[in-house]
């Protein structure tokens, strides 16, 4: 099933349209530095439990070790750059989305 003629020229003025390339950018912007963060971060964690055992192994308190520690922030991390991003998204993104998609359906 293909899409007729019409909405292929919808879609393209639609993707070439100047908020939808902003909508794009402001997205780009705030995921992929996110992204790569968080990714560096995570195989920081990766790197430093197969090849720094001893660091990792060091106890904090009880039997709380360092390791342990790394581990929870990896939770705690990605909750923070969840809400990070719903608070960004909100503010930035769906406001111009809506203007897109406004325009698209002629509303």
């Amino acid at each position: 099933m293909s899409a007729a003629p019409e909405d292929v020229d919808m879609y393209e003025r639609v993707r070439q349209s100047p908020d939808f390339l902003e909508l794009r950018r402001k997205f780009r912007s705030f995921v992929f530095p996110l992204t790569a963060g968080f990714l560096f971060w995570y195989l920081l964690y990766v790197v430093m439990s197969a090849w720094a055992r001893g660091f990792m192994g060091h106890v904090l308190f009880g039997k709380v070790n360092v390791a342990l520690v790394f581990g929870l922030l990896q939770f705690v991390s990605t909750f923070v750059i969840a809400w990070w991003y719903e608070r960004y998204s909100s503010s930035k993104l769906d406001p111009l989305s809506e203007k897109v998609r406004e325009e698209a359906t002629g509303l």
